[in-house]
């Protein structure tokens, strides 16, 4: 039986292994959202009275696409189907075209019209646009100046009673 003295770091150091391993697999390659692990990536604009959002769809059929409008909560469901190779002799050497079932829930920061939205689709890429609501567009209010009769009416009562005495009662 040989004696081997103990080294406190290399615990750690194979502890830390682990941990960039185990972040290494499940976040530096995220599988995105949906049933299949398919992401959509989205892009979220707001302009003066609209919320246009943008995303890509590659190889999805117009027909396969969905959007749905809940409150202020807007999501976008599709699938894309598996394309058969006609040529079953060979084997796959690479395969990352992925099918099946994706959605995508967006909440906007306000309220939206949706008997006024639209969708477009048009080269694999869908553009939808949210008209605001009347109640989430900026208004500008206009200020008015004071009446001039009003402010002299004004600094009399001020002096008045800052004396003591009623505006009444100096006459």
């Amino acid at each position: 039986m040989s004696i081997s003295r103990w080294d406190p770091w290399g615990d750690i150091v194979s502890l830390r292994e682990a941990m960039n391993q185990l972040f290494e697999e499940n976040f530096a390659r995220p599988r995105g959202a949906g049933t299949s692990g398919m992401g959509l990536a989205v892009d979220v604009q707001e302009t003066g009275d609209h919320y246009v959002i943008h995303t890509s769809v590659p190889g999805v059929k117009q027909d396969d696409v969905s959007i749905s409008l809940l409150g202020s909560t807007l999501t976008i469901r599709g699938e894309r189907k598996e394309q058969r190779s006609e040529e079953r002799d060979g084997r796959w050497l690479i395969r990352e075209r992925q099918s099946g079932a994706f959605q995508r829930s967006i909440t906007l920061p306000g309220a939206v019209n949706g008997d006024k939205a639209t969708a477009d689709f048009k080269d694999g890429v869908l553009t939808i646009s949210l008209p605001k609501a009347e109640s989430d567009k900026v208004r500008q209010i206009s200020v008015r100046g004071a009446q001039p009769e009003s402010i002299e009416a004004d600094s009399t009562v001020k002096e008045s009673s800052a004396k003591g005495r009623s505006p009444e009662s100096s006459s």
